[in-house]
């Protein structure tokens, strides 16, 4: 009979949070260079093989689109499993509404680029639900970092307090950045320029926020207290 290791070694439980925030945060670290290096691998005619395009979602017409789809798919799964904090519903709730849109985001394309066509079964509404899923997932992103992260319970001993007081400050700024991110992409409704930059931008901050969730920075900071010491 299969052990249940969450309920007899907390720490087994907890290391197993730790390495799904992880992943969370490597695949919206992944997605904007993996897109850009698959697509130039795999070019699309009528597309410049070398050259960024205008938006993270645009890669989906590409020699990319598996990337873009793949991602995208696995994001969603970790954000529907994602349990967070014992006895928060929060973080599960926000988990599967970010699922959601994730799933919006990859089965909703954008219009296509110029000089290509879209499917057959595309239609203006099918780009108004990738829009409003991509809106929205930028919002979770941003409730997780600015809210849910800063909310967890700080240590009682007085070195881990000012390591939690330092993460409460990153999340912020995380969650700041994806902030003025969206807004500068919002611009492109009026300006119409490529929203590739801020799009990836966001998401490098909200890769880092979980990033930092997971404590993949830990063996850094062990590292530099090490060579500060010597």
């Amino acid at each position: 009979m299969a052990i249940d290791t969450s309920q007899k070694d907390p720490d087994a439980r907890d290391l197993s949070y730790l390495w799904h925030r992880r992943l969370i945060g490597c695949l919206g670290l992944s997605l904007p260079f993996l897109l850009v290096a698959v697509a130039a691998l795999r070019p699309t005619p009528g597309l410049p093989s070398r050259e960024i395009l205008d938006s993270i979602s645009a890669y989906y017409y590409t020699g990319a689109v598996s990337i873009f789809v793949g991602v995208l798919f696995a994001l969603s799964l970790f954000l529907f499993t994602y349990q967070g904090y014992r006895g928060s519903r929060a973080d599960q709730r926000l988990g599967a509404i970010g699922g959601i849109c994730a799933l919006g985001v990859a089965l909703f394309p954008t219009a296509a680029p110029e000089g290509l066509d879209p499917p057959a079964w595309w239609s203006e509404m099918t780009r108004t639900i990738h829009y409003g899923s991509a809106v929205c997932l930028f919002l979770v992103f941003i409730a997780f970092s600015v809210w849910l992260f800063r909310k967890s319970s700080v240590p009682k001993d007085e070195e881990a307090s000012r390591d939690k007081q330092w993460r409460n400050r990153f999340y912020l700024g995380c969650g700041g950045v994806m902030i003025a991110s969206v807004l500068w992409a919002g611009t492109s409704l009026i300006t119409d320029r490529p929203i590739f930059w801020p799009e990836a931008i966001a998401l490098l901050a909200f890769a880092s926020s979980w990033l930092v969730k997971g404590e993949a920075h830990r063996p850094v900071v062990r590292i530099a207290k090490k060579v500060a010491r010597r």
